[in-house]
C-alpha cells in the first residue's frame, strides 16, 4: 500500500477551505423568511443568522394586543432562524461531498 501524497492532501485541504469560505459568504448573503399568525408577522433573517427585517400586518397593530404581537414576533423570528439553519445544514452537507476530510465520499 502506498503512502498518501502529503502535498496532494494539503492541496485538497486548501481547496476545501476555500470552498467552505465561499459557501459561508454565499449563505450570509441569502435571505430566509419565517412567519407566524398565518402570515400576520414575517421575519427575514440572513444565512449568517442575523435578523434583517420584521414585517407586521397593520391590522395586528390596530388590535392593540401587545402580548399577542410579542408572541408572534418571537415565533416568526424563531421560524425564520430555524429555516435558515436547515438551509445552512443542507448546503454544508452538499458541499462536503467529494471531500473525504469532511466525511464526504471523495474516494481519494
Amino acid at each position: 500500500m502506498s503512502q498518501p501524497d502529503l502535498s496532494a492532501l494539503l492541496e485538497k485541504a486548501r481547496e476545501a477551505q476555500e470552498k467552505l469560505q465561499k459557501l459561508q459568504q454565499d449563505l450570509a448573503a441569502r435571505r430566509v423568511e419565517g412567519d407566524a399568525g398565518g402570515g400576520m408577522v414575517t421575519a427575514v433573517v440572513s444565512g449568517a443568522l442575523r435578523v434583517l427585517e420584521i414585517r407586521i400586518e397593520p391590522q395586528l397593530l390596530e388590535s392593540g394586543d401587545r402580548e399577542m404581537l410579542q408572541d408572534l414576533v418571537a415565533a416568526a423570528v424563531n421560524a425564520a432562524l430555524g429555516n435558515a439553519q436547515q438551509m445552512i445544514q443542507r448546503e454544508m452537507q452538499a458541499a462536503s461531498t467529494g471531500f473525504p476530510l469532511f466525511g464526504g465520499d471523495g474516494g481519494g
